[in-house]
């Protein structure tokens, strides 16, 4: 069995087709020695530092690794901040789907209704839920320079807008009608971001603040100034290797914005998602769709829901995915990178153990990490995937 992009790029589905939630019983016992072996090493080529949260009645436990600065040798700090990238989807879904309860968002209602210039004539009805479910059929934003190592470290300033990441995509047909099928596409949630600052007459980062981070005490979770390229506080810093060297790319553009821009740390993604999973933070109906997969199938070239017992079909509900192990486990969360960081936050539903890391891989997003999470996901939720792994 290939563990190519889990929790990476989690796959998997279980809810639709009635797979429950994990119980206590069916988690392995916490033994973290599999994951301090593979952090050992670290820093390493392809790896400086790392973080890792497991949390729950099903045990605890928590490490660091590596450094926080290569020049410093400063060791990763616990408490540090970092980028996490599509995790920031999670917090965009929760904002959108407390709009639906207060009835400034139809779930049903057309994006072209609330952003009537955003898409081109020729384009099909898209509605909000299928934005927020990745059903849209749009097609991805195109920027292939990106995975250039040395092009990112040249332009890792430079900032798009919202608009102008959805005009770059809306130049291609769409991938498929809306509704029939799932593919995961970041554009999707530039548009949702632009549909909370449509309804709501105020920025999308003063709605996190005022609807989540604030009422939740979330201090270090927060939506980056769209032109300001550093992170406050103590973090970790993010490299990419051009050629023999490390470029330290820490600072950069956090233009991704309500798609994937915002900065946290382990403790607050740790709060953060046992108070959605445990429904703080959505109405019933709302919570009801945190939870709810489209039964179509999964269309993405990439890993994503590929594996697991239900392979091929969708795996991403409104904000979060989720994950099913070969050995029943069933876990919800959301993963994200950057150039630099990768990070994750995953729980079983019934939050026995939360799982929330930070990696700083090299690779600028190459997928060279994925041995690292591999381990890390197999030790805390099915140990038979070390040895199918090995």
């Amino acid at each position: 069995m290939s563990l190519a992009g889990l929790l990476t790029v989690p796959v998997g589905n279980a809810q639709a087709q009635g797979v429950g939630a994990a119980s206590r019983d069916d988690l392995p016992p916490l033994d973290p020695g599999p994951i301090e072996e593979v952090l050992s090493d670290l820093p390493a080529d392809d790896m400086t530092g790392a973080l890792i949260s497991v949390t729950g009645d099903a045990g605890r436990w928590s490490d660091t690794a590596g450094v926080s600065d290569i020049r410093t040798d400063r060791p990763v700090r616990p408490d540090g901040l970092f980028r996490v990238g599509s995790v920031t989807k999670a917090f965009t879904a929760t904002v959108a789907l407390q709009l639906v309860e207060e009835g400034e968002l139809r779930l049903s209602r057309p994006v072209q209704r609330y952003l009537p210039d955003l898409l081109p004539k020729r384009y099909p009805t898209i509605t909000v839920g299928e934005v927020l479910n990745h059903t849209s059929g749009l097609p991805y934003s195109m920027y292939p320079k990106e995975r250039d190592p040395r092009w990112f470290v040249r332009h890792r300033f430079l900032a798009r807008s919202p608009r102008e990441i959805v005009a770059n995509a809306a130049k291609h047909p769409m991938v498929h009608k809306p509704g029939v099928a799932q593919r995961y596409n970041g554009v999707n949630y530039w548009i949702a971001g632009l549909l909370v600052e449509k309804v709501t007459g105020h920025s999308y980062a003063r709605e996190v603040r005022n609807r989540i981070t604030r009422p939740l005490g979330l201090r270090d979770t927060y939506v980056p100034v769209f032109n300001n390229p550093l992170i406050r506080g103590p973090h970790a810093h993010g490299y990419v290797r051009v050629g023999e060297r490390l470029a330290d790319v820490t600072e950069q553009s956090p233009y991704a914005w309500a798609e994937g821009g915002m900065v946290s740390s382990a403790a607050d993604l740790r709060h953060f998602l046992r108070a959605l999973l445990r429904g703080a933070l959505l109405a019933p109906a709302q919570q009801r769709k945190l939870f709810e997969l489209p039964d179509v199938p999964y269309t993405g070239d990439d890993s994503n829901c590929s594996i697991g017992p239900n392979a091929g079909r969708a795996c991403y509900s409104m904000g979060l995915t989720n994950t099913v192990l070969p050995n029943g486990v069933s876990l919800w969360g959301k993963s994200g990178s950057v150039p630099g960081y990768t990070t994750a936050a995953f729980a079983t539903r019934d939050l026995e153990r939360v799982l929330v890391y930070n990696l700083n891989p090299t690779g600028n997003q190459d997928g060279s990490e994925a041995p690292y999470v591999q381990t890390i996901v197999a030790a805390l939720f099915d140990p038979e995937l070390l040895e199918q792994g090995s």
